[in-house]
């Protein structure tokens, strides 16, 4: 995706949220135990602070949060916070040097795509607490695929808890692309799709796009191998993106 279009997400995607959870803020929210819409529209909020503030002084900020003013109204602060993200990203442009954690990628592009993904998973969380739904665009939910599983998931797990996982492989599939994913104790590896694997998933981006960030049934999708890898992969994606 190009970066004018992962800011028209976060412009388009916040506006959503913000219009949805003005009248909703006490409603709980199903895939986030425990938070209110209210908590949701905060930890937004929040997480364009620390990107503003990573973007303008190169370092991560620390300590975070810094105690904000306890009466602060949620939906007017998200929209005063996502207004200075999008003015300081545009002025800066996707190459210019942003702290990021993500060592390959020290760019306000890697934020853009970030916040455009943050964005609208909890664009989805306020609607679902809603008994609403709008789609996400079949492009950001691609790109929101590949980010989850080759950005949040691939990597080094040996610090983690042991698992069932032994070096299973999983297909994911939507609109041509693919990720075959090797689930090993230590480690997970992202890789383009190479031969059979023990198990696939596919379906339309948004289905997939959900499901992997658990917002999402798995009976939208097809599946085919065997079932409990696709558990496996589900289970250390929580871990991942908790």
């Amino acid at each position: 995706m190009e970066f004018s279009s992962f800011l028209e997400n976060v412009q388009s995607d916040g506006d959503r949220l913000a219009l949805v959870a003005r009248d909703h803020l006490g409603a709980g929210v199903p895939p986030c135990p425990g938070w209110q819409v209210r908590d949701v529209v905060t930890h937004v909020a929040e997480v364009y602070e620390q990107k503003i503030a990573s973007t303008l002084f190169q370092q991560d900020p620390d300590p975070w949060p810094p105690a904000w003013p306890a009466d602060r109204d949620p939906v007017e602060w998200l929209a005063d916070a996502q207004r200075r993200l999008l003015e300081l990203f545009t002025e800066r442009g996707p190459a210019a040097p942003s702290h990021t954690w993500w060592p390959a990628d020290q760019t306000v592009g890697f934020w853009a795509r970030r916040m455009a993904q943050e964005t609208v998973i909890h664009r989805v969380d306020v609607e679902l607490s809603c008994g609403l739904s709008s789609p996400v665009t079949p492009e950001l939910a691609v790109d929101g695929v590949d980010e989850v599983l080759a950005i949040f998931l691939a990597g080094d797990w040996s610090d983690e808890p042991a698992d069932e996982c032994r070096g299973q492989r999983i297909v994911v599939r939507t609109r041509g692309r693919g990720w075959e994913v090797e689930l090993l104790p230590e480690a997970i590896h992202v890789y383009p799709p190479r031969r059979h694997a023990d198990a696939e998933v596919s379906g339309e981006p948004q289905a997939v796009f959900l499901w992997l960030w658990g917002r999402g049934p798995a009976t939208g999708l097809s599946h085919s191998g065997d079932a409990s890898v696709a558990t496996l992969l589900r289970n250390r994606l929580k871990l991942a993106t908790q």
